[in-house]
């Protein structure tokens, strides 16, 4: 189905770029970025929710590509859940690192188990039609697929082991900061035992179809919307996961904010806010692999870009974005896990794998844009300052145009 998909995409821009170069579809539309999702081990078999800053419908279908590659690193960790509400209290009295809890069986000391390592380098694609039905409603079919790689040079220019480690060693962080050199560069270290004991394996060039979604957006019209160029949309979501390891059914709701303000000299400004929650899993169609035992993802994220018009009508647009998105894991269980692993032979980060689930998820994206007539070239870079290596660097690339007259 992929090749299929990829020879239309190949023939449709052929066609419209030939037939199509007057056409002012994408005279700015509000922030129309590409997909800014985290490439997270987690998410990635999840629907989550792409926010919309766009002011108002396409005014013809719109074909998007999206190509993202992310460094997600975590050494071996594992963990343990204590069942006795005692034990769990006395953990809780005692900072994570500290917490003197071994466990033995199942009859003296009773504990939930699971243990994580994520060494590779996760590639999307994802393939979007947006359907305009009228001036105020349009749907939005996606299609997502992950590629697991080493990330080897010169298929992972910025986003690869020695790229991240060289900035380490020569620029921020200092030499193999959370033992990227120690464990091995260039590999595909990927396992998963969940608390539940079921596992999850992926290897090199593991390639699959992650998932089908289905938007629909209604685009209000207020009375603000003409007197201060403030624009409102509302989307809601329904998503079906196709991983083996994830054959599940998603559903959300979006609510996001555009400002507009026009400038001198051709220049524009927007400013955006977004929110979005996601109900994970709320069909099962067999057993799945646990991915978290939050049942709801919330996201807010907030989009500043500034844009100048040439005199041709085309433009460049440079945006800073910011996404915070809530925890995997239940909160209350930060204050009794008992974590494990290579601690004293690595300087940081061996618990990542697991204590990052229970932290919020906070990144930065640098988004620039050029746009035509006839078509929208967006590349950005994405970086986490928490540094918790899910994935610890980001690129991203998208190309959107009309595909009919």
């Amino acid at each position: 189905m992929l090749k299929l998909l990829l020879l239309f995409f190949l023939f449709t821009f052929s066609v419209t770029v030939k037939a199509q170069k007057k056409d002012s579809l994408f005279y700015k539309n509000g922030i129309d970025k590409p997909s800014l999702l985290s490439t997270h081990h987690f998410g990635i078999f999840s629907s989550r929710l792409n926010t919309n800053f766009k002011i108002a419908p396409s005014t013809k279908p719109t074909f998007t590509i999206d190509h993202i590659s992310g460094n997600n690193f975590h050494p071996y960790v594992e963990a343990y859940f204590p069942k006795d509400p005692e034990v769990r209290e006395r953990l809780s009295n005692i900072k994570w690192h500290d917490r003197p809890f071994t466990y033995i069986d199942q009859e003296t000391t009773p504990a939930d188990y699971m243990n994580i390592v994520v060494d590779a380098v996760i590639k999307e694609f994802r393939l979007n039609f947006a359907i305009p039905i009228n001036r105020q409603h349009e749907i939005n079919l996606n299609f997502r697929h992950n590629w697991i790689t080493k990330g080897k040079y010169p298929f992972s220019i910025f986003t690869g082991d020695e790229s991240i480690e060289w900035f380490h060693s020569n620029i921020a962080g200092g030499e193999d900061p959370y033992g990227r050199r120690y464990y091995g560069m260039n590999q595909v270290n990927f396992k998963y035992l969940d608390r539940n004991g079921n596992t999850m394996e992926l290897r090199q060039n593991h390639f699959f179809l992650g998932g089908i979604e289905l938007s629909h957006y209604y685009y209000p019209k207020f009375s603000f919307s003409k007197t201060r160029n403030i624009f409102v949309n509302f989307g809601s979501h329904l998503g079906l996961n196709t991983s083996r390891f994830n054959s599940s059914m998603d559903a959300g709701i979006s609510a996001n904010a555009v400002k507009k303000i026009n400038l001198k000299n051709n220049y524009q400004i927007h400013f955006a806010l977004g929110a979005n929650i996601l109900r994970k899993n709320f069909v099962n169609f067999k057993e799945v692999i646990d991915l978290g035992n939050n049942k709801y993802l919330g996201t807010l994220e907030s989009h500043f870009e500034i844009t100048k018009y040439t005199k041709k009508g085309n433009y460049n647009a440079f945006g800073v974005n910011f996404q915070a998105q809530t925890r995997y894991n239940q909160r209350e269980e930060y204050g009794y896990f008992k974590l494990s692993g290579k601690w004293k032979e690595i300087n940081g980060g061996w618990h990542n794998g697991v204590y990052t689930l229970y932290t919020p998820l906070q990144n930065w994206n640098f988004v620039y844009t050029y746009g035509k007539p006839n078509f929208k070239l967006s590349i950005y870079i994405k970086e986490d300052f928490e540094v918790n290596n899910a994935p610890d660097f980001q690129t991203g690339i998208g190309l959107s145009f009309p595909f009919i007259k």
